[in-house]
Formats: C-alpha cells, structure tokens, sequence
C-alpha cells in the first residue's frame, strides 16, 4: 500500500470568507501543503508549497502585486526541500514531481529539485505556458518560478495509462495510473479552480485518500456545501466547472470510502465557522 507524508512550506493569509461565505473579513492563515507520496518503492513529490524563489520574482514590477493581495509568511527552513533534506532525502531520490496546477504556492519550489520530471496536465500547461503579464497574475501564475528547462522535464498525464476508477471513487469514473505505482496513485482531472487542475486517490493502508489540491479551499465547502465568496470567482479559471467539482466533492464524502486531503485547508477546519459578523 502506498503512504502520505506531508509537509506545511509556508502560508498566506487571506480574509476566511474568500474560502468559506459568510465566514466574515478576518484573516486566516492558509498552509501551503506539499505530499511525499510512496508507492511500490518509489518516491513523488505533491506539489511544492512556497520556496525563497517566490520572494525573488515578486519583488519589483508587476508580479509585486501577487504578495500585496496574499500576504506570503515563509522562511528558508520552511522550504520543501530543506524539510525533505532534514530527513535525509535528497531531489535525486524521487522519480518526479506532480504538480496539480500552476499556481505560485504550489509550484515556487520546482527549481530547487534540478531534473526531476515535472507531472501535469498537458492542457493545463498548454493554457498556462502563454500566460504573462497581467493575465498571468490575474491566474497566479509567475512565470519567472519555472526552471529554464521546465520543457525537456514535462510528462504529461495525458499520455499515461488510462483507468476506469472502482466504484468506491464515485462519482468519478475516469482517469490515468501514475506509472510506476502499481495502479495504488489514480490521477483525475478537477476542474474550474486553475487550468489543468488535478488530484491523485491514493489507496493507502487506511483506504482511499483524494489529494484534492485546490478544488476546495476549506472542508465545509464540500461537507456542508458552504461555497467561498463570489470574489473568489475572479482568480478562478472556470467558476461553474469549479462549482461542479464541488458537487463531486460532496458526492464523494457522503459515500464515506474516501478521506479528501486540501492543500490550504486551516487547522483546525473551526477556524473558519462562519461568525455573525460582516459576511461578504
């Protein structure tokens, strides 16, 4: 059976109703979550977190802006990679890095695993590739934190082998086996937060997990079917895909086969009840 480690690189901040209506303007703290995924004897990394790259391409010009409306707290020992060093690994030690989407806090550590292969969704890159300037920021993407041969290390989940999911998955029916994993890592699309935004179930000993990235910011979202603030529909690629991946959310969880793991998700999930103040 495959294992999950995770690691916290870094958080933002944010106002809770961005993530959760009603929630109020208070700000909250959002971890940056990265997974090492074991399978088979193997080794991935599940997105990165922050890293010191991102200070380095939001400093000055336009990608300055990206800090000023997510206040970014991290620092050098934070890093994925100095985290995975503390325990003896090394980048040479993993076979690739699956990277959920393309957002900043999800890939700013890329450059520090010289080599890895970089796993992704072919038409998500392909949307995000062009991207500069303000259409980039305005999908927080920074250009500057892909590796300068960000081209040659892209596996594209596309060309991976094609799976029909067990029914313990539903309601998702389809997807891609990481290869190498003994079909115990499935790769699924979740789309409407980013460009080629995916997930991985992992059947660990304790059963099926969904590494959900970013399809839901906060667990009410999809247990309580509690949506973020309509201002969040202004970062997000596809709100009405991203709403519908919601409702998958929920179908998922009430079949109870299924642990749904987010990246940003507060700790504790009470962090963030709605309260009875200043709703936006």
């Amino acid at each position: 059976m495959a294992t999950l480690s995770v690691y916290e690189a870094g958080h933002c901040t944010h106002p809770a109703c961005m993530v959760l209506r009603g929630a109020g303007w208070g700000a909250c703290a959002f971890p940056a979550r990265a997974w090492m995924i074991e399978a088979a004897g193997r080794r991935w990394l599940w997105d990165t977190g922050y890293a010191s790259h991102f200070a380095d391409h939001t400093s000055d010009g336009l990608y300055r802006l990206y800090p000023l409306v997510t206040p970014v707290h991290f620092d050098s020992h934070q890093a994925l990679a100095a985290q995975l060093a503390r325990h003896g690994l090394k980048p040479w030690d993993f076979d690739g890095i699956i990277a959920s989407h393309f957002h900043a806090d999800h890939i700013a550590g890329l450059r520090d695993f010289p080599g890895l292969p970089i796993l992704c969704s072919g038409a998500g890159w392909e949307i995000t590739r062009q991207r500069r300037g303000l259409a980039a920021l305005r999908r927080a993407f920074v250009p500057g934190l892909m590796p300068s041969d960000t081209e040659a290390r892209l596996r594209f989940i596309e060309g991976f082998e094609p799976i029909a999911l067990p029914a313990a998955l539903a309601p998702f029916g389809s997807g891609w086996v990481l290869p190498g994993s003994r079909r115990e890592v499935l790769l699924v699309e979740l789309p409407g937060h980013a460009a080629g935004h995916i997930g991985a179930f992992v059947l660990t000993a304790e059963g099926w997990q969904l590494l959900a990235a970013d399809a839901a910011w906060a667990a009410q979202n999809y247990t309580e079917r509690v949506p973020p603030s309509r201002l969040s529909h202004l970062i997000m690629e596809d709100p009405r895909q991203y709403h519908r991946t919601l409702d998958q959310l929920h179908q998922l969880h009430r079949g109870g086969q299924v642990r749904i793991r987010l990246t940003h998700e507060s700790t504790p999930a009470t962090d963030l009840q709605p309260p009875e103040t200043t709703p936006c």
